[in-house]
Protein backbone atom coordinates (compact mmCIF):
# COMPACT_ATOMS: atom_id res chain seq x y z
CA UNK A 1 0.00 0.00 0.00
CA UNK A 2 1.45 3.98 -1.03
CA UNK A 3 0.12 7.36 -0.13
CA UNK A 4 1.46 10.21 0.01
CA UNK A 5 1.73 12.36 2.94
CA UNK A 6 1.64 16.08 2.18
CA UNK A 7 2.60 19.44 3.94
CA UNK A 8 0.58 21.91 5.64
CA UNK A 9 1.15 25.69 6.20
CA UNK A 10 -0.07 27.84 9.23
CA UNK A 11 -2.18 30.92 8.19
CA UNK A 12 -1.64 32.93 11.39
CA UNK A 13 -0.31 31.68 14.41
CA UNK A 14 -1.46 33.26 18.15
CA UNK A 15 0.43 32.00 21.07
CA UNK A 16 -2.43 32.53 23.61
CA UNK A 17 -1.01 31.37 26.77
CA UNK A 18 1.40 28.88 29.00
CA UNK A 19 -0.42 25.52 29.82
CA UNK A 20 0.31 23.88 33.31
CA UNK A 21 1.73 21.08 31.53
CA UNK A 22 4.64 22.62 29.98
CA UNK A 23 2.67 23.23 26.60
CA UNK A 24 1.30 26.62 25.29
CA UNK A 25 -2.49 26.66 24.05
CA UNK A 26 -2.75 28.00 20.29
CA UNK A 27 -4.59 29.41 17.41
CA UNK A 28 -3.65 29.13 14.27
CA UNK A 29 -5.52 27.93 10.51
CA UNK A 30 -3.60 24.36 9.30
CA UNK A 31 -3.76 23.91 5.64
CA UNK A 32 -2.89 21.27 4.15
CA UNK A 33 -0.63 21.96 0.68
CA UNK A 34 0.29 19.55 -2.04
CA UNK A 35 3.55 19.07 -1.69
CA UNK A 36 4.47 15.12 -0.67
CA UNK A 37 6.47 12.47 1.05
CA UNK A 38 5.84 8.62 -0.28
CA UNK A 39 5.21 6.48 2.20
CA UNK A 40 4.84 2.84 1.31
CA UNK A 41 3.89 0.14 4.14
CA UNK A 42 3.92 -3.91 3.28
CA UNK A 43 3.21 -6.72 5.56
CA UNK A 44 6.26 -8.63 5.65
CA UNK A 45 8.19 -11.96 8.00
CA UNK A 46 9.57 -8.97 10.42
CA UNK A 47 9.45 -5.08 10.82
CA UNK A 48 11.70 -2.73 9.39
CA UNK A 49 12.04 0.69 8.57
CA UNK A 50 13.97 2.36 5.65
CA UNK A 51 14.00 6.27 4.80
CA UNK A 52 15.30 7.52 1.92
CA UNK A 53 16.09 10.94 -0.26
CA UNK A 54 16.40 13.51 2.55
CA UNK A 55 18.09 12.89 5.38
CA UNK A 56 15.98 12.24 8.85
CA UNK A 57 18.04 12.87 11.94
CA UNK A 58 18.08 10.66 14.52
CA UNK A 59 17.29 6.79 14.71
CA UNK A 60 14.83 4.57 13.08
CA UNK A 61 12.87 4.35 17.21
CA UNK A 62 12.15 7.97 17.37
CA UNK A 63 10.68 8.09 13.87
CA UNK A 64 7.00 9.09 13.63
CA UNK A 65 5.67 6.06 10.87
CA UNK A 66 7.79 3.50 13.46
CA UNK A 67 6.50 5.08 16.83
CA UNK A 68 2.24 5.00 15.02
CA UNK A 69 3.21 1.33 13.95
CA UNK A 70 3.67 0.24 18.09
CA UNK A 71 1.01 2.39 18.69
CA UNK A 72 -1.39 0.13 16.77
CA UNK A 73 0.74 -3.22 17.66
CA UNK A 74 0.28 -2.71 21.38
CA UNK A 75 -3.62 -2.70 20.51
CA UNK A 76 -4.47 -4.67 17.88
CA UNK A 77 -2.84 -8.18 16.50
CA UNK A 78 -1.05 -6.98 13.79
CA UNK A 79 1.59 -8.65 11.53
CA UNK A 80 4.88 -7.14 11.15
CA UNK A 81 5.28 -4.53 8.27
CA UNK A 82 8.57 -3.46 6.21
CA UNK A 83 7.72 1.14 5.97
CA UNK A 84 9.49 2.59 3.24
CA UNK A 85 9.48 6.45 3.44
CA UNK A 86 11.09 8.76 0.24
CA UNK A 87 11.30 11.76 2.10
CA UNK A 88 10.68 15.18 -0.24
CA UNK A 89 9.45 17.41 2.50
CA UNK A 90 12.33 19.66 4.81
CA UNK A 91 12.25 18.41 8.74
CA UNK A 92 11.93 20.90 11.32
CA UNK A 93 10.38 23.42 8.92
CA UNK A 94 7.22 24.36 10.55
CA UNK A 95 5.90 22.42 7.07
CA UNK A 96 4.58 19.25 9.51
CA UNK A 97 6.12 16.41 7.08
CA UNK A 98 6.95 14.40 9.97
CA UNK A 99 3.42 14.59 11.41
CA UNK A 100 1.62 13.68 7.90
CA UNK A 101 4.36 10.59 7.81
CA UNK A 102 3.13 9.55 11.62
CA UNK A 103 -0.66 10.47 10.93
CA UNK A 104 -0.78 8.45 7.48
CA UNK A 105 0.65 5.64 8.84
CA UNK A 106 -1.61 5.43 11.00
CA UNK A 107 -4.31 5.41 8.45
CA UNK A 108 -2.74 2.79 6.10
CA UNK A 109 -2.22 0.42 8.76
CA UNK A 110 -6.20 1.10 9.74
CA UNK A 111 -6.99 0.23 6.06
CA UNK A 112 -4.02 -2.67 5.36
CA UNK A 113 -5.34 -4.72 8.17
CA UNK A 114 -9.38 -3.87 8.19
CA UNK A 115 -8.27 -2.90 11.98
CA UNK A 116 -12.48 -0.71 11.64
CA UNK A 117 -10.77 2.22 13.64
CA UNK A 118 -12.77 5.32 13.48
CA UNK A 119 -11.32 8.90 12.76
CA UNK A 120 -12.16 10.21 15.92
CA UNK A 121 -9.82 7.04 17.22
CA UNK A 122 -7.43 7.19 14.69
CA UNK A 123 -6.84 11.55 15.92
CA UNK A 124 -6.49 10.06 19.90
CA UNK A 125 -3.87 8.15 18.66
CA UNK A 126 -2.10 11.05 16.32
CA UNK A 127 -1.95 13.31 18.99
CA UNK A 128 0.21 10.70 21.23
CA UNK A 129 2.25 10.93 18.42
CA UNK A 130 2.37 15.40 18.42
CA UNK A 131 0.06 18.23 18.87
CA UNK A 132 0.25 18.34 15.12
CA UNK A 133 -0.39 14.82 13.57
CA UNK A 134 -4.81 14.70 14.61
CA UNK A 135 -4.67 17.18 11.49
CA UNK A 136 -3.60 14.98 8.77
CA UNK A 137 -6.41 12.03 9.74
CA UNK A 138 -9.13 14.12 8.15
CA UNK A 139 -6.61 16.78 6.42
CA UNK A 140 -9.19 19.16 5.48
CA UNK A 141 -8.39 23.26 5.85
CA UNK A 142 -9.12 23.96 9.83
CA UNK A 143 -8.79 26.18 12.83
CA UNK A 144 -6.62 25.02 15.43
CA UNK A 145 -6.30 25.49 19.13
CA UNK A 146 -5.49 24.18 22.48
CA UNK A 147 -1.90 22.67 21.68
CA UNK A 148 -3.17 22.60 18.08
CA UNK A 149 -5.46 18.70 18.67
CA UNK A 150 -8.88 20.98 18.90
CA UNK A 151 -9.88 20.97 15.21
CA UNK A 152 -12.45 23.38 13.29
CA UNK A 153 -13.23 22.02 10.23
CA UNK A 154 -13.48 25.71 8.25
CA UNK A 155 -14.63 26.30 4.33
CA UNK A 156 -11.54 27.90 3.26
CA UNK A 157 -10.58 27.03 -0.84
CA UNK A 158 -7.00 29.23 -2.02
CA UNK A 159 -6.93 27.42 -5.24
CA UNK A 160 -6.19 29.92 -8.16
CA UNK A 161 -3.66 31.00 -5.98
CA UNK A 162 0.59 30.45 -6.47
CA UNK A 163 2.17 29.30 -3.23
CA UNK A 164 5.99 30.09 -3.18
CA UNK A 165 7.65 28.68 -0.51
CA UNK A 166 11.27 28.64 0.62
CA UNK A 167 13.39 27.20 3.14
CA UNK A 168 16.18 28.94 3.61
CA UNK A 169 17.94 25.73 5.69
CA UNK A 170 18.14 27.67 9.20
CA UNK A 171 17.24 25.00 12.07
CA UNK A 172 15.30 26.90 14.98
CA UNK A 173 14.57 24.22 17.71
CA UNK A 174 10.83 24.42 19.53
CA UNK A 175 12.77 25.98 22.73
CA UNK A 176 14.40 28.66 20.50
CA UNK A 177 11.48 29.39 19.08
CA UNK A 178 9.17 30.18 22.01
CA UNK A 179 12.25 32.60 23.44
CA UNK A 180 10.95 36.06 23.24
CA UNK A 181 7.29 35.14 22.95
CA UNK A 182 4.99 36.35 25.46
CA UNK A 183 1.86 34.22 25.17
CA UNK A 184 -1.46 36.73 24.98
CA UNK A 185 -5.02 36.62 23.27
CA UNK A 186 -5.20 38.30 20.01
CA UNK A 187 -7.88 41.72 19.66
CA UNK A 188 -8.71 39.61 16.50
CA UNK A 189 -8.81 36.18 16.14
CA UNK A 190 -7.38 34.01 13.76
CA UNK A 191 -10.71 32.45 12.81
CA UNK A 192 -12.25 35.88 12.18
CA UNK A 193 -9.61 37.26 10.22
CA UNK A 194 -9.24 34.40 7.74
CA UNK A 195 -13.22 34.93 7.07
CA UNK A 196 -11.89 38.65 5.00
CA UNK A 197 -10.47 39.11 1.69
CA UNK A 198 -6.68 37.55 1.44
CA UNK A 199 -5.74 41.42 0.92
CA UNK A 200 -6.57 42.04 4.46
CA UNK A 201 -4.42 39.66 5.63
CA UNK A 202 -1.59 41.26 5.81
CA UNK A 203 -1.78 43.38 8.48
CA UNK A 204 -3.68 41.43 10.88
CA UNK A 205 -2.96 37.65 10.54
CA UNK A 206 0.51 37.46 12.22
CA UNK A 207 2.32 34.49 13.55
CA UNK A 208 3.57 35.51 16.80
CA UNK A 209 6.95 33.18 16.27
CA UNK A 210 8.58 36.02 13.93
CA UNK A 211 8.29 38.23 16.93
CA UNK A 212 11.11 36.02 18.56
CA UNK A 213 12.51 34.57 15.24
CA UNK A 214 13.44 37.53 13.03
CA UNK A 215 15.69 39.57 15.64
CA UNK A 216 18.04 35.94 15.48
CA UNK A 217 17.86 35.18 12.27
CA UNK A 218 17.12 38.21 10.14
CA UNK A 219 17.57 36.24 7.05
CA UNK A 220 13.59 34.86 7.60
CA UNK A 221 12.48 38.44 7.95
CA UNK A 222 14.33 39.17 4.64
CA UNK A 223 12.74 36.00 3.15
CA UNK A 224 9.43 37.13 4.20
CA UNK A 225 10.23 40.92 2.89
CA UNK A 226 11.42 39.56 -0.62
CA UNK A 227 8.14 37.62 -1.09
CA UNK A 228 6.22 41.19 -0.47
CA UNK A 229 8.56 42.74 -2.96
CA UNK A 230 7.68 40.32 -5.90
CA UNK A 231 4.15 40.94 -5.47
CA UNK A 232 2.57 38.49 -3.00
CA UNK A 233 -0.66 39.39 -1.41
CA UNK A 234 0.09 37.64 1.96
CA UNK A 235 3.32 36.47 3.31
CA UNK A 236 4.29 34.34 6.55
CA UNK A 237 6.59 32.18 8.04
CA UNK A 238 4.96 29.06 8.30
CA UNK A 239 4.87 27.35 11.77
CA UNK A 240 7.87 27.76 14.04
CA UNK A 241 9.56 28.54 11.00
CA UNK A 242 12.21 28.69 9.36
CA UNK A 243 10.07 28.33 6.49
CA UNK A 244 8.11 31.30 4.87
CA UNK A 245 5.76 31.00 2.14
CA UNK A 246 4.14 33.69 -0.23
CA UNK A 247 0.29 33.65 -1.66
CA UNK A 248 0.73 35.37 -5.31
CA UNK A 249 -2.23 36.04 -8.15
CA UNK A 250 0.46 36.08 -10.44
CA UNK A 251 3.42 33.23 -10.56
CA UNK A 252 6.29 35.10 -9.29
CA UNK A 253 9.70 34.59 -11.24
CA UNK A 254 12.44 33.78 -8.44
CA UNK A 255 13.79 30.24 -9.59
CA UNK A 256 14.98 29.89 -6.04
CA UNK A 257 11.49 29.20 -4.85
CA UNK A 258 9.57 25.94 -4.82
CA UNK A 259 5.78 27.39 -6.62
CA UNK A 260 3.07 25.47 -6.68
CA UNK A 261 -0.20 25.95 -8.28
CA UNK A 262 -3.41 25.57 -5.60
Amino acid sequence: MISFPNAKINLGLNIVSKRGDGYHNIESCFYPIPWHDCLEVIEAASFTFQSYGLSIPGGASSNLCVKAYELLKADFDIPPVEIHLLKNIPMGAGLGGGSADGAFTLIMLNELFALGVSDLQLENYALQLGSDCPFFIKNHPAIAKSRGEELMSIDLKLSGHYLAIHNPDIHISTKEAYVGVSPKQSDLSVTEIIKRPIREWKDTLKNDFEDSIFPNHPKVEQLKNEMYEAGATYASMTGSGSTVFGLFEVAPENSNWKLIKL
